[in-house]
């Protein structure tokens, strides 16, 4: 077959590619949202609603230790099919719960498990599709396509889910995912074209023979291996704070003025939005490693001082734009180094490697954020210790004054603002989005706050 990579017909069918996924990715996102908020209306439990996440998350990054070398001997079209396929099936089995009155979480913890384990095979075959489709020198135009998608998923993934389920219910939202599944799989199925050759003639491998030989390029690779780590360091603290700390801050500081935390929301997905555009139209030649660490920097520098140490909603509004913008410029950044400096045929191992150690920081970082602000932050708020912890309780005293808010300082920062759960959205692989959106109850009141939150 005639390649089709580096020319203008491949980045034809990446755009026809493109397009389709982000529809099934919609559809994806809307049923997780309206599922998540289904199983905190039955359980009341923000425990047994997080460990959907949780159930999604393990299997992911346990698989992809393993599923590098089975991605590069086979054909990665028919990989993305499969897991489709899968997902499909997934849907149409909670659907028939759901209509039988039979839906338990139970039944959604196995069929999340189900999904993150074809997700460990989808998205490392997605991207190195998306290689073989995209010339060279368009790599950064396709991160920021993604990104652009990506983010956009975010802002409308709830208004959407909420309008649809109100007028259909969660049945009307499953049935839109499915639907949405049918046009990505039949797009991919006949207008797409992937130019590859498969090596299924390969002696087989031993399960973790591919993890081995990609983390051993990974250590070889100029860079690449420490660029890696300082990813999952991101991750790591991202978790850690934008949504286990500054958000529950957020709302404390406004009174619990869940409108500010929603236009806070809404610039944050916006400055994703234009961060994807600017990747998508610019030219990004030349040192992505200083981009890449340039713009993390940029973000978490001026995005969470920003947060931090914002008093009204313009402060926190510019510190979103300031956190969400760059994240875009770092996914460009991953991409472009991974493309040129990773041969083709072990691109499959090299991808799933990155996603078991890129991506395991973050459960860690959930428990140690949750952790840290239960037992470390809310106690030394209450304590009054030193003229730091004075100087806080200052200063939220005159917020709660502002607000006429009478509930204690402490209790309104961490006691009665506290994470619910997070919901993932959208491919995770290409990296650099704002994959997430943190979900907050103040408590004692009926009302969900939503907050995008950014990953690489």
């Amino acid at each position: 077959m005639k390649q089709l990579t580096n020319n203008k017909s491949g980045f034809t069918y990446y755009i026809i590619f493109w397009l389709s996924q982000s529809v099934s990715q919609l559809g994806s996102a809307m049923t997780g949202f309206a599922l998540i908020i289904w199983a905190y209306k039955q359980t009341d439990s923000a425990m047994a609603v997080s460990l959907m996440t949780f159930c999604s998350y393990v299997p992911y990054i346990l698989v992809s230790l393993f599923a590098g070398s089975f991605i590069d001997r086979h054909r990665k079209k028919t990989i993305m099919l499969a897991a489709d396929s899968a997902a499909a099936v997934c849907t149409v089995f909670v659907w028939m719960l759901l209509i039988n009155g039979r839906l338990d979480i139970r039944y959604i913890y196995v069929v999340n498990a189900v999904t993150g384990f074809m997700n460990a095979f989808q998205f490392p075959a997605q991207s190195v599709a998306v290689g073989m489709l995209v010339p060279k020198e368009l790599y950064a135009r396709a991160s920021g396509m993604d990104s652009f998608s990506s983010n956009l998923l975010t802002v409308v993934t709830p208004v959407l889910a909420a309008s649809v389920s109100a007028f259909w219910g969660l049945e009307g939202v499953i049935l839109a995912d499915l639907g949405s599944f049918v046009f990505a799989f039949c797009v991919l199925l006949f207008f797409v074209r992937i130019p590859e050759e498969c090596s299924r003639e390969k002696k087989k491998e031993k399960p973790f023979a591919g993890l081995k030989e990609g983390i051993g390029f990974l250590k070889k690779g100029k860079g690449l291996g420490f660029m890696i780590f300082s990813m999952a360091l991101i991750n790591f603290f991202s978790r850690l704070t934008y949504e286990n700390i500054l958000s529950p801050m957020l709302l404390a500081r406004s009174g619990g003025n869940e409108q500010i935390m929603g236009l806070v929301s809404s610039v944050m997905g916006m400055g994703g939005i234009a961060g994807g555009l600017l990747v998508a139209t610019g030219k990004i030649k030349r040192r992505p490693v200083r981009m890449i660490y340039l713009s993390a920097a940029f973000s978490f520098l001026f995005g969470d001082l920003g947060i931090g140490m914002g008093r009204g909603a313009w402060s926190w509004c510019l510190a979103g734009l300031a956190a969400s913008v760059p994240i875009p410029f770092v996914a460009a950044g991953q991409r472009i180094i991974l493309y040129h400096r990773v041969p083709r045929e072990i691109q499959g191992r090299i991808f799933a490697a990155r996603n078991a150690l890129q991506y395991c920081s973050i459960p860690a970082g959930l428990l140690l954020g949750g952790w840290l602000a239960d037992y470390v932050f809310e106690p030394f708020m209450q304590g009054g210790i030193g003229c730091g912890t004075a100087a806080w309780q200052a200063g939220w005293d005159r917020e709660r004054k502002r607000n006429g808010v009478d509930v204690p300082v402490h209790r309104r920062a961490w006691g009665n603002v506290k994470p619910l759960l997070v919901l993932q959205q959208g491919n995770t692989e290409a990296g650099g989005r704002a994959g997430v959106t943190a979900l907050y109850k103040m408590q004692g009141e009926n009302s969900i706050c939503f907050l995008p939150c950014f990953f690489v």
